[in-house]
């Protein structure tokens, strides 16, 4: 595991204000990361600006502080101003590439030194400085560290963030980049006051109706091919629209054809109303998709990765999907 750089522990010790930024359509890690980081540094005297480009999703309304996410970008530019020359920064937590900060990617970048903590495999260089540590299990967990290493106090309220992040992204310490260092930390978490019970509730308990109703148009659409290696699954934007679901109802469908026994990656193709399909690939075992993603411009972790396609049908896109995937089995 790599150490935080020097620089960068500087860099924020030295900062007044901050601005805390993270990919769109956060998930858990994205979100509990940017809320868990922005209470540390508040408690370590520093003024901070939690900025989203969308209201967080239902799905984590329950996280601590969440109503105080932003999604004006001129108060983002107030803020920054506010700061003594030098003394505003922006963090990026857990994304792997500069495009996925959104449309406001140019004005978040721009307020500099913009600092990258990531823990993607497949993660594109941005930003002026850089922690990158792949055989992390999270960007929580990183964020973690840097509080100790700060000493900055970790209240109840970001143990709590913290611990959705960590065990979001483990698949409650199921998936492979689970670590002795991890599991170290979540006991640290729940030290601290966290019930993991309750996590669970919060993340696991809180479907909605119309998140039923899409999840059992999807199963239904499940193919299972490579002798039974590869699990598929899709969703379009008409079964969207006759369900009354949201893009934030199919968090965590892909798992459940990775849940079958024989499969060894599972596919999720997404279609939007603007007619991208986006796919979501989640492996078990030696299978490294993400660099199947790399092939076609995507990234992530070995185990867990994304691409999208533009103006393409889902027929062609699930026959490209299933024979690259096919060969990276073979």
């Amino acid at each position: 595991m790599k150490e935080i750089p020097e620089q960068i522990l500087e860099i924020v010790n030295k900062a007044t204000h901050v601005v805390l930024v993270t990919h769109v359509h956060p998930d858990g890690d994205a979100l509990g990361s940017l809320l868990g980081l922005a209470d540390i540094l508040e408690g370590h005297g520093k003024k901070v600006f939690r900025y989203l480009e969308e209201p967080v999703s239902h799905l984590y309304d329950f996280l601590p502080d969440c109503d105080l996410a932003e999604t004006d970008l001129a108060a983002l530019e107030r803020f920054a101003e506010e700061a003594d020359e030098g003394k505003a920064i922006t963090i990026s937590l857990d994304c792997g590439d500069c495009d996925r900060l959104g449309q406001a990617k140019r004005e978040l970048l721009a307020i500099s030194p913009f600092v990258v903590i990531d823990h993607h495999y497949g993660h594109r260089s941005f930003g002026d400085h850089l922690w990158l540590d792949s055989e992390r299990s999270s960007t929580g967990e990183m964020v973690y560290e840097l509080a100790q290493i700060m000493g900055a106090e970790v209240s109840q309220q970001a143990a709590f963030s913290l611990y959705v992040a960590i065990s979001t992204d483990t698949g409650s310490f199921r998936y492979e980049n689970t670590s002795p260092r991890t599991l170290r930390i979540a006991a640290d978490l729940v030290e601290s006051g966290v019930r993991p019970a309750e996590v669970a509730d919060k993340v696991y308990d809180n479907y909605t109706i119309e998140r039923l109703r899409l999840m059992e148009m999807v199963l239904a659409t499940l193919q299972v091919s490579a002798a039974g290696q590869i699990g598929l699954i899709h969703v379009s934007a008409e079964m969207f629209a006759r369900s009354g679901a949201t893009s934030d109802d199919i968090d965590g469908f892909v798992n459940y054809p990775r849940a079958l026994r024989s499969v060894r990656v599972a596919v999720f193709l997404k279609e939007n109303k603007k007619g991208i399909i986006s796919v979501s690939l989640r492996a078990k075992g030696d299978c490294d998709v993400a660099e199947v993603a790399a092939d076609f411009g995507g990234g992530g972790h070995r185990n867990a990765a994304g691409f999208r396609f533009v103006d393409r049908s889902m027929e062609d896109v699930q026959k490209e999907v299933l024979e690259a995937l096919e060969k990276a089995l073979a």
